[in-house]
């Protein structure tokens, strides 16, 4: 990204010398690791675009907006803070072993130097300008602190962000009542940033799965009883301890460490440090009192500055959502919680594990009535609920466009906030250079805002639409199951797909797959090589299947029209609708079309190309197109540009997997030519995840 970075600069120059040698640079730099990174690792990379994208295309939002408010900008932003960033790497535990609260401590202390440093660098430049009696003091001695913090003893911070920014604003008030404002522009810049970032830079969350979290609980004989007897207030109720139990097995002694470790964190990063700590997997309200219950057992004072946010899924785990937060609400001592919370839930919605689960169609509206219902109750007790989805870039997880998504989801669903992960290739495809960092975020604070300003009809769906998304839902719904209860489902995935060299890229940290059973098992799957795995084969199949057959079932029933009409007048299906064009239109079967004359696999392909034909001629008739993704023409062109540019890359690694079939037919699987093959199918994945730019 850094050599990407130069060459579009180099290329605004037309420094034709320069763009020679960054080229050559690029061609020359491996684009891939020989080892597995560590999650520390992986959070150093990251760091990057805190600070060479975020730290720069954030505050410039804020100061433009700031400006258009005008007198009462101060007072707003006193209170808001528009952008904020989260980080999930060396906190995110979920089926991750190799996290430890060493790791989230190593990374909390690289987000603190690493935002000390951005400042460091941008004082000295400061310093040039502002050069005043008594004003140039002060950043002298802000350099010096920020100084010793960053270079030489930054284990031992003793410097706070707060006294960074009130140092600043005597430095702004000398400036403007002795110099003449001089250089108030670059000195307001600067404060901007010691708002937005302080000396966190991006609040650490902690993730992980409810069930590791339940047998961390149980594996104490203090609290096992608890749990095991599904007391929900005793719970709540749980008494401090404030110290660690004695856990022998490393993964559940974690859950304890790394949640007193936010303390920690709080008071060296401040407040915004680390505070969230989210349930994967999370079924009923049991799982948020045990995080509950584990906080006040750690010692996180009476009132702890933590948010505990659940994370919904599954398709069953969406439809009892509103009811476990109903029972959250109900309980005094949550409810009291969250009165020192500013009376703020914040409740997460898993798109990639919920589309894996039931299909397209259902997962998307499974959401939608889960926010809605989810909205009702928080309404009814007084609770401003905040909706924390977990998008990926296909919009078999969540993406597609993310505007018109925000945009369409109307006035019973609350959107006070948006919160969202980008993951994967999304980071760099949509936040690696300043311009689209900055386009794609406006792009996000504007969708909020124009739910929350634009009343439009489209976005408020009837009686009869509901009814309808019902239908088109359960018919989608038992395809989906169907097919993937196929007794070829995970064994295509796993023979005849890149599935199984995912873990072989070195790209993340992650196991490929959740648990250790050797055989693999759909429950096992994760999200990103699941719907990657179906990318790379041209299918798709997470974007579409079921949405067809859902739309042939309603035309049989005489009520294609209807489906039509809701179309016309819902900018939620129409937005599903368009999203899935866009899978569609990165699905190429002919790539694969040797596949239907496999004696053992042939039948199972020709089902998927089946749906994918019934999926294409169904959108183009209910959208009135001719043609796929007819009305976004530039979102055609470049997908069409960078599918045509990816084919040959696809067809070598088709090749090569052929090969190696027929290789370990004939007994000769270990073989060096069969070894060199395995590699060029890694390789080749290398290119085709980022050449696509939302594969996974």
């Amino acid at each position: 990204m850094g050599i990407i970075t130069d060459l579009a600069e180099a290329i605004k120059r037309n420094d034709l010398t320069q763009i020679k040698q960054l080229l050559a640079q690029l061609g020359k730099t491996p684009f891939f690791k020989k080892e597995k990174p560590s999650p520390f690792d992986e959070a150093v990379s990251l760091t990057w675009y805190l600070e060479n994208i975020f730290y720069e295309s954030i505050p410039a939002i804020y100061r433009s907006v700031y400006d258009k408010i005008g007198e009462r900008a101060a007072e707003i932003f006193k209170k808001n803070a528009l952008i904020q960033l989260g980080f999930w790497p060396g906190g995110d535990r979920d089926g991750n072993p190799f996290v430890s609260a060493q790791t989230t401590t190593d990374v909390a202390n690289r987000l603190r130097t690493s935002i000390m440093k951005c400042y460091y660098r941008d004082i000295r430049i400061l310093k040039r300008k502002i050069t005043f009696r008594h004003s140039a003091d002060i950043l002298t001695e802000i350099e010096r602190k920020l100084y010793l913090a960053s270079f030489v003893r930054p284990d031992d911070p003793p410097m706070k962000a707060g006294w960074v920014q009130n140092r600043l604003d005597e430095l702004r008030e000398s400036v403007e009542e002795h110099h003449n404002g001089l250089y108030l522009e670059d000195l307001d810049k600067l404060r901007d940033k010691f708002k937005i970032f302080g000396f966190h830079f991006g609040s650490i969350d902690l993730r992980q799965d409810s069930r590791v979290i339940k047998s961390a609980f149980e594996s104490v004989e203090a609290l096992k009883g608890l749990s095991q007897n599904d007391d929900f207030e005793g719970l709540l109720a749980t008494k401090e301890a404030k110290g660690i139990p004695k856990i022998e097995e490393p993964v559940l002694k974690d859950v304890f460490e790394s949640m007193a470790l936010m303390q920690d964190i709080q008071k060296n990063n401040g407040s915004l440090g680390c505070y969230r700590y989210i349930i994967s997997n999370c079924r009923n309200e049991l799982d948020v009192a045990r995080v509950f219950a584990i906080a006040k057992y750690t010692g996180l004072g009476k009132q702890m500055y933590i948010d505990i946010i659940p994370l919904f899924e599954t398709i069953d785990d969406l439809e009892r959502a509103a009811g476990v937060m109903e029972k959250l609400y109900e309980n005094t001592t949550y409810s009291k919680h969250l009165t020192g919370r500013k009376k703020k839930q914040v409740v997460m919605l898993g798109f990639s594990d919920g589309t894996k689960d039931g299909g397209y169609i259902t997962a998307n509206w499974s959401i939608f009535k889960a926010k809605e219902r989810i909205t009702e109750v928080s309404r009814k007790f007084g609770i401003r609920v905040v909706f924390f989805d977990g998008r990926g870039g296909p919009p078999a997880r969540g993406g597609g466009n993310t505007h018109k998504f925000y945009a369409s989801l109307g006035p019973g669903i609350e959107s006070s906030q948006i919160q969202i992960t980008i993951q994967g290739q999304t980071i760099s495809s949509n936040f690696g250079t300043y311009q689209s960092s900055r386009f794609n975020l406006e792009q996000l604070l504007t969708a909020g805002l124009h739910n929350t300003v634009f009343q439009d009809d489209d976005k408020i769906l009837t009686k009869e639409e509901r009814n309808l998304l019902e239908e088109l839902s359960e018919h989608s719904y038992k395809t989906y199951q169907d097919f993937k209860s196929h007794p070829r489902f995970v064994p295509y995935l796993e023979e005849m797909s890149t599935l199984k060299y995912y873990g072989e890229t070195n790209i993340g940290s992650r196991p490929s797959k959740r648990g250790k059973s050797s055989k693999l098992k759909f429950e096992d799957l994760r999200a990103i090589p699941f719907v990657g795995a179906w990318s790379q084969l041209k299918q798709n199949v997470p974007g579409f299947y079921g949405f067809g057959t859902a739309m042939e079932m309603m035309d049989k029933k005489g009520k294609l029209n209807d489906v039509k009409n809701l179309y016309k007048h819902s900018l939620f299906f129409r937005t599903l609708v368009e999203n899935s064009m866009q899978s569609l239109s990165k699905s190429y079967f002919d790539l694969t079309k040797y596949m239907s004359k496999d004696p053992e696999y042939g039948a199972f392909w020709k089902m998927i190309y089946e749906e994918s034909v019934r999926a294409r001629d169904y959108l183009l008739k209910v959208s009135g197109q001719q043609q796929l993704l007819e009305t976004n023409p530039s979102i055609k062109m470049s997908i069409s540009l960078r599918e045509n540019i990816v084919l040959p890359l696809l067809t070598i690694q088709q090749y090569a997997l052929i090969r190696i079939k027929e290789l370990e037919k004939a007994g000769k699987g270990k073989s060096a030519l069969a070894d060199t093959l395995r590699k060029l199918v890694v390789r080749s994945l290398y290119g085709n995840i980022n050449a696509s730019r939302n594969s996974a």
